[in-house]
């Protein structure tokens, strides 16, 4: 018995407007419930939640109590291929590339911040010797 794939993840946002617009128009990621406390994404088989820390930290909560300071980061999966197009969706929708690096054995990543200040990587599927495909 294993776990066998991360079903969500969570970053941290003090803007959920800002970060549902940056993860719905810059990363076509489909809204599937929004909140005062968070906002939904699909993410291929995947979840990704957005949380408020400052709500998501409260006490007395029905779920644990959680949240982060600071920047956190979040690898997205995409086709290498696809750089390029990525490269010109984030400069026509005024996000900065951060850096780009290249994995001796495995490929190129892109790297750029969410609203929130988040490390967003772009990096294609084959890094840490994975053989997962689209």
């Amino acid at each position: 018995m294993k776990a066998e794939r991360i079903f969500e993840t969570v970053l941290y946002a003090d803007d959920l407007t800002a970060a549902e617009e940056f993860y719905r128009d810059v990363l076509s990621l489909e809204v599937l419930d929004r909140s005062e406390l968070m906002l939904v994404f699909r993410c291929g088989a995947g979840v990704l939640l957005i949380f408020d820390p400052k709500k998501s930290a409260a006490p007395g909560r029905s779920v644990p109590s959680h949240g982060a300071m600071g920047p956190c980061h979040l690898a997205f999966a995409v086709r290498e291929d696809d750089l390029d197009s990525w490269r010109s969706r984030l400069f026509e929708n005024g996000v900065e590339i951060e850096t780009e690096v290249e994995w001796g054995h495995g490929g190129l990543s892109i790297y750029f911040r969410d609203p929130a200040g988040n490390s967003i990587e772009l990096a294609p599927p084959t890094l840490w010797g994975g053989g997962w495909v689209f």
